[in-house]
């Protein structure tokens, strides 16, 4: 039997008729989205030149972080971008978020951090933030700021759009230690994503093996 992959999940989600987006949804809200690339592209995946910028940010509890200092740091983090009043791509990239967080082991969690930006900062206080987060069981960060703020940290992903509902549907995996970023275009699995982050792992760590044996 087939592996049930994001693009047959996303094909039954937004199949005429299913619980989570109704063909008439789907139709009226997110029309932006008409652009994304297509199921048959999930998990493509490409080398990502990015820039942090280290502008201050707010979380879901109303706590401020610098983007590039303290956000990322020298962790290893899986990104992606949504925005709280989308009812239809946003909650599927959520959703493919929250099943990297819950299949990264225990041992991973100290250096691996999964942060969601706001690309509609305007509306996403973090009280909107934090009642997204409850609705789709995201345990981890999600981030606002200053439309100013927001628009250079998503410029310097890569992933800014001037209309904030024709976002990219891509996920960023990066090491914020070694500058080694990935871009995953569309829905990527879980598995894809938690590959990659499995791979810089253990390049961290073989590269703390071979930095041991040249002493």
């Amino acid at each position: 039997m087939p592996k049930a992959g994001v693009p047959t999940i996303l094909m039954a989600l937004l199949a005429p008729g299913a619980g989570l987006f109704g063909a008439n949804s789907f139709a009226h809200e997110h029309e932006a989205h008409r652009a994304q690339p297509a199921a048959s592209q999930a998990g493509k995946a490409a080398a990502a030149s990015v820039r942090l910028i280290d502008r201050e940010l707010t979380n879901q509890d109303g706590k401020s972080a610098r983007f590039k200092s303290d956000v990322v740091g020298e962790r290893i983090v899986v990104v992606d971008n949504i925005y709280t009043s989308c009812t239809t791509i946003c909650p599927i990239l959520t959703t493919i978020m929250v099943n990297v967080h819950n299949k990264i082991g225990e041992r991973a969690r100290k250096e691996v951090s999964l942060v969601s930006l706001s690309v509609d900062p305007v509306t996403d206080t973090p009280q909107r933030l934090r009642a997204y987060a409850r609705r789709h069981k995201a345990q981890w960060n999600l981030w606002t700021g200053s439309k100013t703020a927001m628009d250079q940290v998503l410029k310097g992903l890569g992933i800014y759009a001037p209309d904030y509902t024709d976002h990219p549907s891509s996920i960023l995996v990066g090491d914020g230690k070694t500058g080694e970023w990935t871009r995953f275009y569309a829905f990527a699995s879980p598995e894809q994503i938690l590959k990659r982050v499995d791979e810089l792992l253990a390049a961290r760590q073989n590269t703390t093996i071979d930095t041991g044996a040249r002493r």
